[in-house]
C-alpha cells in the first residue's frame, strides 16, 4: 500500500477535536468561569480512549484554577456535543491541561528586551548619538 501524502487519519481527527472543541466553547458552553480561551493542541492516546486538550487563557493565573475547573466541569457535556460532530468509534474522554508555552515565551521576550536595553546602556553602539 503506497504512504499517502498529506496528513494521517490520526492528525486529521485531532485537528477536527481541537476544531470542534473550540466551536463548541465558544457558541454553546455558559459557564462564567471558562471566558475567553484558545485551544492550543489536543494529543489523543494510541486507542482514542482520552484525549488531553491544551489551553490557553488571556485571564491569567489568577483565575486560571477557576477556567480550568469550568472545563473539567463541562468535559461530560464537550464530549456528548464532539460525539455528535465527528464520527469515529469511540468519543475520547477529555483532559484539560493549561499551556504554559505562550506565557513562556512572553517572558523570555521580556527578559530579551530588558537584557538588550542593558547591554545598550553598557556598551552603546559607536552610530548611535
Amino acid at each position: 500500500m503506497p504512504a499517502s501524502k498529506g496528513f494521517s487519519r490520526r492528525e486529521r481527527i485531532v485537528e477536527q477535536i481541537r476544531r470542534e472543541l473550540a466551536a463548541v466553547i465558544h457558541s454553546e458552553l455558559m459557564d462564567p468561569r471558562v471566558g475567553m480561551i484558545s485551544l492550543t493542541d489536543v494529543e489523543l492516546s494510541a486507542d482514542f480512549a482520552h484525549a488531553r486538550v491544551f489551553f490557553s487563557t488571556l485571564a491569567g493565573s489568577d483565575s486560571l484554577e477557576s477556567v480550568q475547573a469550568g472545563l473539567q466541569h463541562a468535559a461530560g457535556f464537550l464530549r456528548s456535543e464532539l460525539g455528535k460532530r465527528i464520527s469515529i468509534h469511540m468519543t475520547p474522554q477529555l483532559h484539560f491541561v493549561f499551556d504554559q508555552s505562550l506565557e513562556r515565551g512572553a517572558q523570555l521576550a521580556k527578559l530579551i528586551s530588558e537584557a538588550a536595553a542593558i547591554s545598550d546602556q553598557t556598551n552603546p553602539r559607536p552610530d548611535q548619538d
